[in-house]
């Protein structure tokens, strides 16, 4: 039995969760992080360093890094339909969630942090609007990539680079600021939502 240490409110959790639904893959949770337990404890810096959610227990077998775990699940748990063998299509895959991690991700950390999480730390407003534009800016890649396969991130097949890429436009359209139209990005949201699993996990009113 799969084991994810992580709380569900976490956009990095969902990712694990999400994913297994897919896979239909099986996994017990234990709430770990903010309001929870805390992985500063000793128990969970010996499984992760970097004190930081999720953490994916698979037998002996311990893995940190929400990309590198869904990477991993679906490699061991017969996820070829989502992460193909083919190394040029999974190097597109793995380009968009790697964009997401480094790009997409660090765009909106600021403004985030000052919005939503009301952290006394983010209160410089030239560094939110500055962190506002940077997230606009990457969504409106994301649009132009959209407009291109007309379907999923990489062409007409749902991937792995979908569940980052979905979990991320849910946050953009949740937290509150002046967007650009981006309506490939719309029709993307659309298309997902009609997968159960996204419903579950990602337009699920969670930020």
């Amino acid at each position: 039995m799969l084991k994810i240490l992580g709380r569900t409110d976490s956009i990095n959790v969902r990712k694990l969760l999400w994913l297994c639904d897919e896979l239909n893959l099986q996994y017990e949770r234990e709430d770990w992080g903010r309001g929870f337990r805390s992985p500063t404890e000793a128990e969970f810096i010996t499984m992760n360093p970097n004190a930081t959610i999720p953490i994916l227990i698979d037998g002996e077998f311990t893995l940190w890094q929400s990309n590198s775990i869904i990477r991993y699940l679906a490699n061991a748990y017969h996820g070829e339909s989502l992460y193909p063998t083919n190394a040029k299509q999974r190097a597109l895959i793995d380009q968009w969630i790697d964009w997401q991690g480094i790009e997409l991700n660090n765009s909106w950390s600021y403004a985030l942090m000052h919005i939503i999480r009301k952290s006394p730390k983010h209160q410089d407003l030239n560094q939110v609007n500055a962190s506002i534009a940077s997230w606009n800016e990457m969504m409106q890649i994301l649009d132009r990539q959209l407009a291109k396969t007309q379907a999923y991130m990489v062409g007409e097949d749902f991937s792995l680079a979908d569940i980052v890429i979905g979990l991320s436009v849910q946050r953009w359209y949740l937290t509150p600021f002046e967007k650009p139209d981006c309506p490939h990005v719309q029709r993307y949201y659309d298309l997902l939502s009609q997968r159960p699993a996204y419903l579950k996990w990602g337009n699920n009113g969670q930020n």
